[in-house]
């Protein structure tokens, strides 16, 4: 074996290049050589360690280098951007202050490269978590190779348009709210099978009110259903079904609330379903009226209420966990008190017998915190009756006041699907008599998580 001793190798020309050996060839480095590297090296990539920047904690969002590692204080939420993905490449990062559950730390990849095979943000969001990550290809891009305490990969999520939107639960939670027919357009899916299922609220329109000793409007139909990846306080009417959506359009229907009950002989009208993907809430149903003949009530999501006999059935078409209650009834004489309209949770209360009590309150409806704050919907509303002093309430949930000498029925709170209040009729000529108000519109309220 022959041997070359030299100090220095330099090429023939200026800037040139040295080249040693043949494709093939093989050069080895005895044990015990160290080899110093002053200038910048390309094409050898790493073998899993990286040089931890301890002068320069990071505090705040920043780039990160290929080869370096970095602790993180966290005393709000940081992100690293990942450099542009080469062979080899090589990043770290450890939890310095012990508070990632309090602050998560955020991975995001540098352009259309991935983490874990998706292009999107991984989050490290354990106390004293480190996490090292290697670049692999352009398949699967950044690969987690240690971790304290588990693998990160980067986690997608919904992507959707539609409606009003807002964003809940610290930013954790996206809300989509309807309150009109339109498309709730899923662009892109997660790559976690549980984050694609969805929250829903599904309300109907709510009933309209009868006239000339009118009853109350039933309220529209209540439908929920929660996914545990989006914690909130649900109704008791939770668990209608499950909706896991697909990247595609869903249309969107929202029921309008019927018409009040007109004088001399205009009934009034039930309430319109509101529909997202398998779910349905149909509409309330109308209030009974006497003028000139008694006028039946309607069934529906919850019933409206009776005049003179029974109110209509809520719950109709039976669904379960059941989407409303029954409407009152109104007393055998029609120149008593007019049942209330149903509720979501309750049955509307029935007419009283004589000038006072009069018409029966609505049935209350239901609590839920699906936008981020309780809010009540599908109240029914109140009874009327013949000359009387006390007449039937709306239910909790936007239903309807009854009408009185003093003033006309209220109408259904819009979107809550509330039902209207039922018209008024004096014993005095010179008093005015009230007409039935229209019950309220329903309401599609989706709620899904975002990171």
């Amino acid at each position: 074996m022959s041997e070359i001793k030299v100090n220095k190798l330099t090429p023939r020309t200026n800037c040139g290049t040295v080249t040693l050996g043949d494709s093939g060839d093989t050069f080895t480095i005895p044990a015990g050589v160290t080899i110093t590297n002053n200038g910048t090296q390309t094409g050898f990539g790493r073998e899993g360690s990286v040089n931890w920047q301890t002068s320069d904690i990071k505090t705040s969002t920043f780039t990160a280098s290929s080869g370096e590692g970095y602790f993180i204080n966290s005393g709000s939420s940081i992100t690293a951007n990942l450099p542009a993905g080469v062979a080899g490449a090589i990043v770290a990062f450890s939890d310095y202050a012990r508070n990632f559950a309090t602050y998560p730390f955020s991975v995001t990849p540098n352009g259309t490269d991935k983490i874990g095979g998706t292009n999107a943000t991984a989050t490290l969001d354990i106390n004293g978590q480190a996490a090292t990550f290697v670049f692999t290809d352009s398949t699967k891009g950044w690969i987690n190779v240690q971790n304290a305490e588990d693998t990160e990969v980067g986690l997608a999520f919904i992507s959707a348009t539609g409606g009003s939107t807002s964003t809940v639960n610290c930013g954790a939670c996206k809300v989509h709210t309807f309150t009109s027919p339109g498309t709730f357009c899923v662009a892109s899916l997660s790559s976690v099978a549980a984050n694609n299922e969805v929250s829903y609220l599904v309300v109907g329109g709510g009933g309209g009110g009868g006239s000339v000793r009118g009853a109350g409007g039933g309220a529209g139909g209540f439908r929920e259903g929660k996914t545990p990846v989006t914690p909130y306080t649900a109704s008791p009417l939770d668990g209608a079904g499950s909706i896991t959506v697909t990247a595609t359009g869903f249309p969107i229907t929202v029921g309008a609330g019927g018409s009040g009950g007109t004088v001399p002989s205009g009934g009034a009208g039930d309430g319109s379903a509101s529909t997202f993907s398998t779910i349905t809430a149909a509409g309330g149903g109308k209030g009974g009226g006497a003028s000139p003949t008694s006028i039946p009530a309607g069934s529906g999501g919850s019933g409206g209420g009776g005049v003179g006999g029974s109110g209509g059935s809520g719950n109709t078409p039976s669904v379960s966990p059941a989407q409303g209650s029954n409407g009152g009834s109104g007393t055998p004489s029609a120149n008593y008190g007019a049942g209330g309209g149903g509720g979501a949770t309750a049955v509307g209360s029935n007419g009283g017998a004589g000038y006072d009590p009069g018409g029966g309150p609505g049935g209350a409806g239901a609590t839920t915190s699906i936008t981020g704050s309780p809010v009540a919907y599908s109240g029914g509303g109140g009874g009327s009756g013949y000359n009387h002093i006390t007449v039937g309430t709306g239910g909790t949930g936007g239903g309807g006041n009854a009408g009185t000498a003093g003033g006309g029925a209220g109408t259904g709170t819009a979107n809550t699907g509330g039902g209207g209040g039922g018209g008024f009729q004096p014993n005095v000529g010179t008093q005015p008599v009230s007409v039935g108000a229209a019950g309220g519109s329903g309401v599609i309220i989706i709620r899904y998580k975002i990171q």
